[in-house]
């Protein structure tokens, strides 16, 4: 039985990547409000389920 729900290393894999693509210029996938970090903005990213990453387990 695989279980859909990310581990928190997955998560925090997941995270620092779109963090990183957005520090270096990616359009982020969610509304902005005034000037957020890239974590932040990956965060948001995840939990609203539009963060463009998959993971293969």
């Amino acid at each position: 039985m695989v279980s859909s729900k990310l581990t928190r290393f997955e998560r925090a894999r997941i995270i620092g990547a779109r963090a990183l693509q957005l520090a270096m210029g990616a359009k982020p996938m969610v509304k902005v409000s005034g000037a957020m970090d890239p974590i932040d903005i990956a965060t948001l990213e995840l939990k609203k389920k539009v963060i463009p990453l998959d993971v293969r387990k």
